[in-house]
Formats: C-alpha cells, sequence, structure tokens
C-alpha cells in the first residue's frame, strides 16, 4: 500500500494519528490496534450503556472537539481521558 505523498502534514507518521495511512502508522507505531481506538473503545465500553452505541452517530462538533483533544494529547505525551 503506497503512503499519502500529497498533502503531508507536519510531525512523524508515529505520532500523527488523523490524516496518515492506518498500515503505515500501525507499522511505526508497533502496534496491531491504534492507542486512539484503545482508548475510544474502552471509554465507551465502561461508560456508555447505550443500546447500539457503535451504531450511533454523534454531533460534529463533538466529534472535532474529540479529534482535537487527542491530537493535543498525542503531541503531550498523554492518554485521552475523560477529564480531557
Amino acid at each position: 500500500m503506497k503512503s499519502r505523498q500529497k498533502g503531508k502534514k507536519k510531525g512523524s507518521s508515529k505520532e500523527r494519528v488523523f490524516g496518515c495511512d492506518l498500515q503505515e502508522h500501525l507499522q511505526n507505531s508497533g502496534q496491531e490496534v491504534p492507542q486512539v481506538l484503545r482508548s475510544c473503545a474502552e471509554f465507551v465500553e465502561e461508560y456508555g450503556v447505550v443500546d447500539g452505541i457503535y451504531r450511533l452517530s454523534g454531533v460534529s462538533s463533538n466529534i472535532q472537539k474529540l479529534r482535537n483533544c487527542i491530537i493535543l494529547s498525542s503531541r503531550r505525551g498523554a492518554v485521552v481521558n475523560e477529564s480531557d
């Protein structure tokens, strides 16, 4: 699979979570599952008591806030938690 060359953003592919090739990110990070996915799934499993929660679409503004929080946390080397 080719890595993305056009529109490549700053930061190594190990650091970036969004806007990079998933397979390349996993190879560079040495993980089988991205940390962002693991963190989100753990949060949903612990606090999401709604039936079908994995099938419900989120509010776009909330998704964007979560995305920004994850990006900032990954730059600081922190793991996202409910207080972020």
